[in-house]
């Protein structure tokens, strides 16, 4: 006898559903209004709600799957949103409403239970895929620019013992295909047959359901730092400043000296410290995208190539050992990055603190003004990371005069490259 939580009670046919059935909610991508646009119902208790592919949670939707298989949850759990709504309120933005601006993202999903409450009187299980919350972060670096007198301890901001007020913000992706497809200027049939045979076919409806043009996709999202006061952003008269950094769990968070990132993601919030400081906001918006979206283990396979090759590890073979591994040389695409800074309202970033020539053409491309590019400072480049800062340089990782770019375009076997 099968176990309560068997697969035999959910085998779900992923052709189109029957003229007679019920229909799912329709989702009118790009309208303003949340009604009319239709709620994201990604459910997995009633099937015949479901109108995306795919579920909530991303990568965790395994971790989910065995927790159900182990019978740790019951699969028709629903989550309990008392008390979960939003700290702080984000928009709506004309932005929200523009099917162009956003594509890879709900606007509408931190405040889903709210402007959908109607549909979950009725039973529809539908559930955030944003949340936002207040937090105070503290780094090291942070007192350290604390005592040399480059942030001031102002009791609001910045408390005493470094600790940095902000409004933080998790999303998880959620992508329109159709305008997915037309960001990357390919067809929507052949970016659904690519994300279904790349994924080993783990989503069927991707080229079973055509009807169906909303997409969870397993991947991670990205969390949303905020400093400073929220209503600065949409206001002209204030100063804005961002960084959008990649992951890099080995610089980041541990700390390796091969790599300028966490050196950078520090200098960023700095700035952001600063701008807020002013009177305007800082955002840093952290990516999750590992090894230039490549994975941790390919990174580290090549820092291995990189080390044990002829003449150890040189700036002239930085980026090919990585595409003898891995094929590419970078897959972090920027094409969907500026969706989140129109889900945040912006419309000028007067700071950007990034020299990325990739970065700074998908944000400006998408209708944003950037004012200022701020490179990361010459004493605060590790020693170890002078092997990238080299290659970067015989790539031609300059921008503009004599501003190093070091986190930015190369022209590498005639393919522009973000490194």
């Amino acid at each position: 006898m099968p176990k309560p939580n068997s697969v035999s009670r959910h085998i779900v046919l992923t052709s189109h559903p029957s003229n007679f059935g019920p229909k799912p909610i329709a989702i009118n991508w790009g309208v303003s209004e949340p009604l009319e646009r239709g709620p994201v119902i990604a459910t997995l208790t009633k099937q015949v709600h479901r109108n995306v592919i795919g579920t909530h949670s991303g990568g965790y939707a395994i971790y989910r799957a065995l927790a159900v298989a182990s019978g740790a949850l019951q699969t028709d759990h629903r989550a309990d949103l008392t008390n979960t709504s939003p700290i702080e309120h984000i928009g709506p933005y004309p932005s929200w409403g523009d099917p162009d601006k956003i594509v890879s993202l709900d606007p509408f999903g931190a405040i889903a239970p709210e402007v959908f409450s109607t549909y979950l009187q009725q039973g529809y299980d539908i559930r955030p895929t944003i949340a936002i919350t207040k937090a105070h972060i503290n780094m090291p670096e942070l007192q350290e620019a604390v005592a040399k007198g480059r942030l001031q301890v102002d009791g609001q901001i910045m408390k005493p013992g470094g600790d940095l007020v902000v409004t933080k913000a998790a999303i998880e992706p959620v992508w329109y295909l159709p305008g997915v497809a037309k960001r990357f200027g390919i067809t929507e049939g052949d970016l659904r047959r690519a994300l279904f045979e790349q994924t080993g076919g783990m989503f069927p409806e991707l080229v079973t359901r055509s009807d169906l043009e909303v997409f969870l996709p397993p991947i991670g999202g990205l969390t949303v730092y905020i400093v400073g006061d929220l209503t600065a952003i949409t206001d002209p008269n204030k100063p804005v400043a961002v960084r959008v950094h990649d992951e890099c769990n080995g610089s980041d968070v541990f700390g390796s000296d091969i790599c300028t990132c966490r050196p950078y993601l520090v200098h960023g919030i700095e700035v952001c410290v600063q701008t807020a400081q002013e009177g305007g906001v800082g955002i840093i918006v952290y990516c999750r995208k590992e090894g230039r979206a490549l994975g941790e283990v390919t990174k580290f396979l090549v820092y291995n190539a990189r080390k044990r090759q002829e003449g150890g590890d040189r700036a002239d073979a930085y980026f090919a050992r990585t595409e003898c591994v891995a094929g590419v040389q970078d897959m972090r695409f920027q094409e969907l990055m500026p969706d989140v800074l129109h889900w945040l309202g912006i419309t000028r970033i007067d700071r950007m603190v990034s020299m990325s020539n990739m970065k700074y053409n998908a944000i400006t491309q998408s209708g944003i003004e950037i004012v200022e590019r701020i490179a990361i400072p010459e004493d605060l480049i590790p020693q170890d990371a002078r092997v990238e800062i080299e290659a970067k340089k015989a790539a031609g990782y300059y921008t503009t005069g004599d501003v190093l770019d070091t986190d930015g375009l190369a022209e590498v076997k005639g393919r522009s490259l973000e490194v």
